[in-house]
């Protein structure tokens, strides 16, 4: 099955609404002038929320969830407790069921994902699969940044261990977000494969200049060696999926991966948590047919 790329239709914006949201940004209309409403237009993502470009907001669904599980652990790769969190999908659960890793953001923890709706989500599109989460770092994206903090060795040698003593096995499929969007590509990398990865605005960067703005890498030659997409070739995914708003400042990068995708939306949006709550349950429900 080839991508699947949603046609983003012009936004067609009356004066009325276009001057009352240039009122409340504080812009005048002389300042508008004949200029299109594009990336170009002064207010920026603020401005285009107020237009409608960004789209609506996702909600969590109003569904009993099933159990969710959160411990802490020791992480010798990280040098601290982690909180390493199991969702259950509703209804009853079988012993063999599919483990899906989730990679939360940059800011972000395995709580975050909790406070996205994650549970509820599940339970909603009724995937048969559970969804595991822990603790990744604030700015790590999910590698060696500093000395004795290794997220990925956590992910790739405790981890599976963690699981198994839990009588679960360990991760076949991967759901990233933003930061864990590249870490997902990364964690299909070191395990040699994965059946399925769901991105959701994932945070790749083109070239040099774009990653050192957000002091997620040692230097340069660190950015190379973990870049996903500098090394597409290492990162086999069996069926990869791809979810990035038109809004984004993520989105140009999320676009190369379109051609290898099974399935790659993009429709208006931005890097929020209402974008990734619209959209999560139809990347759940693709991670769910893995």
């Amino acid at each position: 099955m080839g991508p699947e790329r949603e046609a983003v239709e012009p936004v067609r914006v009356g004066r009325r609404r276009l001057l009352g949201a240039l009122a409340v940004a504080g812009i005048g209309a002389v300042a508008v002038g004949g200029a299109a409403v594009e990336d170009v237009l002064p207010g920026g993502p603020r401005l285009r929320r107020l237009l409608g470009m960004t789209g609506p907001d996702g909600a969590v669904p109003a569904v009993d969830a099933g159990a969710v599980r959160t411990e802490r652990v020791r992480s010798a790769a990280r040098g601290r407790e982690v909180a390493l969190v199991t969702i259950d999908p509703a209804g009853p659960v079988r012993p063999d069921l599919p483990v899906c890793l989730a990679l939360h953001g940059r800011g972000g923890s395995a709580q975050a994902l909790l406070d996205l709706g994650l549970p509820q989500f599940l339970a909603a599109v009724g995937a048969p699969m559970r969804i595991v989460a822990v603790d990744g770092g604030d700015a790590s994206y999910w590698h060696a940044r500093t000395p004795g903090d290794d997220p990925m060795a956590m992910l790739t040698g405790e981890l599976p261990g963690w699981l198994r003593q839990r009588g679960l096995p360990a991760p076949t499929r991967a759901l990233g977000i933003s930061m864990g969007g590249s870490g997902a590509l990364r964690y299909a990398r070191a395990r040699g494969g994965l059946d399925a990865v769901a991105l959701l605005s994932p945070a790749l960067f083109r070239s040099w200049d774009d990653a050192r703005t957000v002091d997620g890498f040692r230097d340069e030659a660190d950015w190379r060696e973990h870049e996903p997409l500098l090394h597409p070739d290492a990162t086999p995914v069996r069926r990869l999926g791809v979810w990035c708003g038109t809004e984004d400042p993520f989105c140009p990068a999320a676009r190369t991966l379109a051609g290898r995708a099974a399935e790659a939306r993009f429709p208006r949006g931005a890097h929020t948590d209402g974008f990734w709550r619209r959209v999560l349950p139809e990347a759940i429900g693709f991670l769910g047919t893995a």
